[in-house]
């Protein structure tokens, strides 16, 4: 198997290799499901911001990693006999297949909302097959460890999902606005309260990603780009700093915004 032609059999063998008692690697040995779940949100990072920076040959790898994950997580579940590559497999075919009934099936579903629908439908489904309980939570299973933006727009979009969002994205901002207010005000107290700056500071960020997600734009990617921008155009500022042969310290803050709005007029020119 060693010499034969890479396919995902010789990756399952390889793996296999890697957890064999007597001869396998000792730090693949020690790892269980827990412990490798950091790897794999590294590695799906790495793949999205493989995308993001439009490096494909980089974005080969990634995905070759972010497999090696799955075919980690089933070598553990088929040692334990819980699961194996196989029924992961099988799995997401059946579950492809039923969530598209207008492909696979006789259904006509048309529309994106028509698509949409059918498709929470089913997740509500599986969620109460999967839990047994009747009156479950349409919350019910979002993933607390989901960076928390995406966690927001999930959440909301659970909500939308039976009617309880705002009509249109003028009502949304509004509650922006609503939202700015009370966080002035509670900057503008005689006495500051933390505490209660914090929860309304977290309000208008949960209404920040409900205007994003209404103007169909996913927020975490958002802010990703928004630090990239950011980050790019302080590199440029640093450059302007190093340039003047003074350090940051000696600059007041009115000659390094001039350095600032130089960047952006040489972005806009180039």
């Amino acid at each position: 198997m060693l010499n034969e032609q890479a396919s995902v059999e010789k990756l399952r063998w390889i793996m296999a290799q890697l957890r064999d008692p007597g001869t396998g690697c000792p730090w693949d040995l020690k790892q269980d499901f827990t412990t490798i779940t950091s790897h794999t949100i590294e590695e799906a990072y790495e793949v999205v911001d493989a995308i993001e920076q439009g490096d494909f040959a980089e974005l080969e790898k990634e995905l070759g990693d972010l497999l090696f994950q799955v075919i980690f997580y089933s070598q553990l579940g088929q040692e334990q006999k819980l699961f194996d590559f196989d029924s992961v497999i099988a799995a997401i075919c059946e579950k492809l297949i039923r969530r598209h009934p207008h492909v696979f099936g006789d259904a006509s579903l048309i529309t994106d909302a028509e698509i949409k629908a059918n498709w929470e439908n089913e997740k509500a489904q599986e969620r109460k097959q999967r839990t047994n309980i009747e009156n479950l939570s349409i919350l019910a299973d979002i993933p607390k460890n989901l960076p928390a933006l995406s966690q927001a727009a999930k959440i909301q979009k659970r909500c939308s999902h039976v009617g309880f969002d705002w009509d249109n994205k003028h009502d949304v901002f509004a509650k922006i606005e609503e939202e700015v207010q009370e966080v002035k005000d509670e900057l503008d107290a005689d006495t500051l309260n933390k505490k209660a700056l914090g929860e309304e500071l977290g309000d208008l960020m949960f209404a920040v990603v409900n205007l994003c997600r209404h103007a169909k734009e996913d927020p975490e990617k958002l802010l990703r780009q928004a630090n990239q921008k950011f980050t790019k155009r302080f590199h440029g500022v640093e450059a302007q700093v190093n340039e003047s042969g003074k350090s940051f310290t000696e600059h007041d803050l009115s000659e390094l915004e001039n350095y600032w709005q130089q960047v952006k007029i040489q972005e806009k020119q180039s």
